[in-house]
């Protein structure tokens, strides 16, 4: 049944949102982390539809964070404290998961959000099923651009990962806060993402 797909794509959500936050918390000047509220599957075998789903109502403004296709640019996406914590949320569980999974579709009110998606690169990884094309994972992977929150989790950057040993020209540097090559290489790499950072904001 599709509800209690739902159900059950939301909840493995809701998990991996624990493993981040528990990673995320600790770190100085990161704060709150987005959460992922539960979900729960009622079953009622007297009425037409036997299964519904419960969860905490939101109030206030819902917004949708993650990208779903590349012409919704949110801005509160890209700069809003949740919008940026939600695509390092992405990112993280991306760089967990070997590029297998993707969370998508994150939206909510502010820190608590719902109704997300999975997207799996093959069908029943881990014996999961997403309910999002795997395209999605590919869209993120040519999208995403790092903010401070990927860097203070210490992920790689996805445009050096995915060109391997493609040597970054002086022009595509500039777009790399976050740059794994940098960071390897050069002793001084305090400086330069964070510049970057400042003279973005």
């Amino acid at each position: 049944s599709v509800v209690i797909q739902e159900c059950y794509v939301q909840n493995t959500a809701r998990e991996y949102a624990k493993l981040y936050a528990a990673e995320a918390e600790p770190l100085e000047g990161f704060g709150e982390v987005p959460e992922i509220i539960q979900i729960f599957l009622i079953h009622r075998p007297a009425n037409n539809i036997p299964y519904a789903t419960v969860e905490e109502e939101l109030v206030g403004e819902f917004v949708k964070y993650s990208v779903k296709d590349g012409k919704e640019v949110n801005f509160l996406r890209r700069d809003s404290e949740a919008g940026q914590k939600c695509c390092t949320f992405q990112h993280w569980v991306y760089e967990k998961t070997n590029g297998n999974l993707l969370v998508t579709d994150l939206q909510g009110v502010g820190m608590k959000l719902t109704d997300v998606g999975i997207a799996t690169l093959a069908k029943g990884y881990k014996g999961f099923k997403g309910n999002c094309s795997f395209s999605f994972i590919e869209q993120f992977r040519a999208l995403h651009q790092c903010n401070e929150y990927c860097e203070m989790l210490g992920l790689k950057s996805l445009r050096t990962t995915h060109q391997k040993q493609r040597k970054a020209t002086p022009t595509k540097s500039k777009n790399l806060p976050n740059s794994s090559t940098v960071k390897k290489m050069v002793p001084k790499k305090a400086r330069e993402p964070r510049d970057f950072i400042s003279s973005e904001h």
